[in-house]
């Protein structure tokens, strides 16, 4: 077995871990100022919007000599507005010019055409109307709306109210980081953006789930024992899904850093950066906020329901009780049937073999295998 491989049966069996939700504290501060980070780019720099959004003039000229510099240096002259230059396969240019209208865009190409040194009927013109975009952009954000609802009321089905909105918090934190970087490198906003913005929703939700169906078998008649929290189970459940979590998210970055670094930015494909960067920082964003945002958050939620606040009172008592004798009630030997509990004394290892440990050896129901002390 490999040692990745290895390291992941022994989180899945609880024998390693990290404690994420005991330091939960930390990842929400470091999330706030992630998020504030974004905030603020966005609000100063504001999103660049492409010309699908804001209306203008595409201009594609033949095979010149002239720089992209250069270029748009001219296109920018000529137009009194800002200009992207993209440098074609067959050397020609491809001049995106946001705010022309029909009367304007063909002064501005007899005007590039003079300065480029072509003639005017090799320069072919494409004017986009703000409406389409306009289209587009309500359209995103209906069915923006409608996944946010459809996931909301299916998280709450399958599993319970306080899951459903960690895991809508967390869509909403890995939204607000994506666009906030948007802002922040000056990527310009396409349809292809709010395609790669709508794909990575799924790929957020899908860690979470895969995370919240493990919690929820582990939280399973929790109350019927003493030996964890909920807390404490939520943290096992996470680590047990973490090599998983890290793989899946490696495997799907590896092509869109692909696309982003060597598509992107050394081809200079400028589709290929509209989706890519959405994709790979959505991607991160969704990795990050599934272990250490939503889980956490559930379990700082669940952990305010009375029945959560008496089972953690009683976890600790049980647990100074037997640190008072000298005892440690984690382990394999430790007797726990003479501590109070709410159910039968056996209900207390199916808690944690579902979450990854392994039943005791012992053949009686519930009796941990070792002697008794």
């Amino acid at each position: 077995m490999s040692r990745l491989g290895s390291l992941g049966a022994r989180l899945y069996n609880g024998e390693v871990g990290y404690d994420f939700v005991g330091k939960r504290k930390i990842w929400y501060g470091l999330s706030i100022l992630i998020t504030i980070t974004a905030i603020v780019g966005l609000a100063v720099r504001g999103l660049v919007m492409g010309i699908e959004f804001e209306g203008g003039a595409v201009f594609t000229t033949a095979k010149t000599g002239v720089s992209v510099a250069q270029v748009q240096e001219d296109a920018e002259k000529a137009s009194g507005h800002d200009a992207i230059v993209q440098e074609l396969g067959n050397g020609g240019m491809r001049i995106q010019i946001s705010g022309l209208d029909t009367d304007t865009a063909i002064p501005v190409k007899d005007e590039l055409a003079k300065d480029l040194g072509v003639s005017a009927d090799d320069i072919t013109s494409e004017l986009v109307g703000p409406s389409w975009g306009e289209q587009i952009a309500n359209k995103a954000w209906t069915g923006l709306a409608i996944f946010m609802v459809l996931v909301v009321v299916y998280l709450a089905i399958a599993f319970e109210w306080r899951m459903a909105l960690a895991a809508l918090i967390a869509l909403v934190h890995d939204l607000t980081i994506t666009v906030g970087v948007y802002a922040l490198v000056g990527f310009e906003v396409t349809p292809g953006t709010v395609i790669g913005l709508l794909t990575i929703l799924g790929y957020s939700l899908y860690d979470t789930v895969v995370v919240f169906d493990g919690l929820k078998e582990g939280s399973k008649d929790i109350t019927k024992q003493t030996r964890w929290t909920y807390s404490e189970i939520a943290n096992r459940s996470l680590n047990g899904t973490l090599v998983r979590s890290i793989n899946t998210t490696v495997v799907a970055l590896l092509p869109v850093a692909g696309l982003l670094f060597i598509g992107g930015g050394v081809l200079g494909a400028g589709m290929l950066n509209d989706i890519s960067l959405s994709l790979f920082v959505g991607l991160a964003a969704g990795a990050y906020s599934s272990i250490f945002i939503a889980t956490p958050l559930v379990a700082d939620l669940k952990e305010r329901d009375p029945q959560m606040k008496a089972l953690k009172k009683r976890v600790l008592a049980r647990r100074a009780a037997a640190t008072a004798k000298g005892e440690n009630p984690d382990a394999d030997g430790y007797d726990a049937s003479d501590e109070p509990q709410d159910g039968p004394a056996g209900d207390a290892a199916p808690a944690g073999a579902v979450v990854g440990q392994p039943r005791g050896r012992s053949g009686g129901r519930g009796r941990p295998s070792g002697k008794r002390r």
